[in-house]
């Protein structure tokens, strides 16, 4: 019997690099190494200095995961937290939406 899509385990996590940034994103399998596809890959490139890029570590932190939450459920929660940890903001993190209020 198959998992319903509302059962499966969903997860709002924090991406912290190297340089301190972050970026948050949503999965909604609970995939353990899954770690997004930032949009902002060159700009991500750019702020790693040559040290950086020849030996990293990233951080991945679940922020909120639910098996009951709808998938828009999870997508709303996903906003709230890059809203709430300034990930939209340059200066803070990498998610390039939704855009920081002036």
């Amino acid at each position: 019997m198959a998992i319903s899509s509302e059962r499966r385990l969903k997860q709002v996590y924090r991406i912290t690099f190297p340089n301190g940034k972050i970026y948050v994103d949503l999965d909604l399998t609970g995939t353990l190494t899954y770690l997004g596809s930032p949009s902002a890959v060159r700009q991500i490139a750019e702020d790693m200095s040559p040290e950086q890029r020849r030996d990293f570590s990233v951080r991945k932190t679940i922020l909120w995961e639910s098996r009951e939450a709808t998938d828009a459920e999870a997508r709303a929660m996903e906003i709230d937290y890059i809203v709430s940890t300034r990930a939209n903001d340059p200066a803070v993190g990498y998610n390039i939406v939704p855009r920081p209020r002036s």
